[in-house]
């Protein structure tokens, strides 16, 4: 009988993290590197440096042909019409009840052809809901086996990745893209990221992954640059106040209770889209609970899935926590009923049977500074 490890499936640039030494775990069906130096001085690393991660898992939708724009409007939160090529938005692939299938990036390639980055776990998942979706005038393409995709993220990203490419990396704003060279190989970059700290994130053919990959910690070792995992990933999301899915949301919450009405898109020229009779009178009148960031009062770590209480009644879960390691706090998100969740509001969570107070306070619980 296969093990479940032979199952897993591997990126392109696998070959590199064995031969890193990076400590490797199953993650959403792929075999990933959770660590190589450790996550606290990975983490650190992007907070003050840089890191690089592969992100090679993430899946790759194109939707191309002259109803992709109509299409894509009735299938996510957001309006999709608002951009321009070149320029990308976080959206979401709502269900009739407001809950997501998965939070997805778009990216206007040209104004009939548009390109999905979805969650590496909800691959399958994603690409089935949007063909029962039925698209029309556009097909509709999995384009994830052709491509890796790196993430190299903190304030001295630009530094590095400016000397392998002829692109102007400083005129790529937020959430925008640009395509061209980056040693040697086609590329897209995009200054997006999963941090909370400056980055691009360079789309290349699979092929082309482990030679970029050696090359970009060649040129950003002097820099700084260190190899980074899945662990540290977590704790700067979870800094940045950023949702994971599958912990933070699923198809148990709606967009507007996990914090994301900004991208629900109510515009008139938006139009209908799924979920939008449960999002619309959420995201004006509020929902009847809301993820919220937390700091711990007393000591320990709230772990995904500990119970929360208010003044001794459950009233939900840690969704997600940790030790965060460049604000030297226990930090964590989870759902309060929205009339009790004010900053400064104190609750209780249960650890191995002990209850430890924490209280709600602004996010994200870090932010750069510019």
């Amino acid at each position: 009988m296969e093990s479940a490890a032979s199952v897993l499936r591997k990126t392109p640039l696998y070959p590199v993290h064995r031969e890193s030494g990076a400590k490797m775990v199953p993650f959403g069906g792929w075999e990933m590197p959770v660590e190589y130096s450790g996550l606290i001085s990975e983490h650190m690393a992007v907070r003050t440096a840089a890191g690089l991660f592969d992100v090679s898992h993430m899946g790759e939708f194109e939707v191309s042909g002259p109803g992709a724009l109509a299409f894509l409007q009735r299938v996510t939160s957001n309006n999709v019409a608002k951009l321009v090529d070149g320029q990308a938005q976080y959206s979401a692939l709502p269900m009739p009840t407001g809950a997501p299938v998965d939070d997805v990036i778009v990216s206007r390639r040209a104004a009939d052809r548009y390109l999905l980055v979805v969650n590496a776990s909800n691959i399958d998942k994603d690409y089935r809901w949007l063909q029962d979706q039925e698209p029309t005038g556009c097909e509709l393409r999995n384009r994830s086996d052709e491509f890796a995709l790196l993430a190299l993220q903190g304030p001295k990203s630009q530094e590095i990745l400016q000397g392998l490419t002829s692109l102007d990396l400083a005129s790529i704003r937020y959430y925008h893209f640009a395509t061209g060279t980056v040693d040697g190989s086609e590329a897209t970059v995009s200054r997006t990221g999963y941090t909370g700290e400056d980055g691009f994130e360079i789309l290349v053919s699979a092929d082309r992954a482990e030679p970029l990959w050696r090359k970009l910690i060649e040129v950003g070792q002097p820099l700084g640059l260190v190899p980074a995992g899945l662990g540290a990933r977590d704790t700067l999301r979870l800094e940045a106040r950023m949702c994971l899915y599958g912990n933070d949301m699923d198809e148990s919450t709606t967009l507007v209770e996990a914090g994301l009405g900004w991208i629900v898109s109510l515009d008139e020229a938006k139009g209908e889209f799924l979920g939008r009779p449960v999002l619309e009178p959420q995201k004006k009148s509020g929902p009847p609970r809301k993820l919220v960031g937390f700091e711990m009062v007393g000591r320990g770590i709230a772990r995904h899935g500990y119970p929360i209480l208010l003044k001794g009644q459950g009233v939900g879960a840690v969704t997600s926590g940790t030790f965060a390691p460049f604000l030297q706090k226990n930090i964590g998100l989870g759902y309060l009923p929205t009339a009790q969740s004010a900053v400064g509001t104190e609750f209780d969570v249960e650890i191995r049977g002990r209850l430890v107070p924490a209280r709600v306070v602004p996010t994200p619980f870090y932010k750069r500074v510019k």
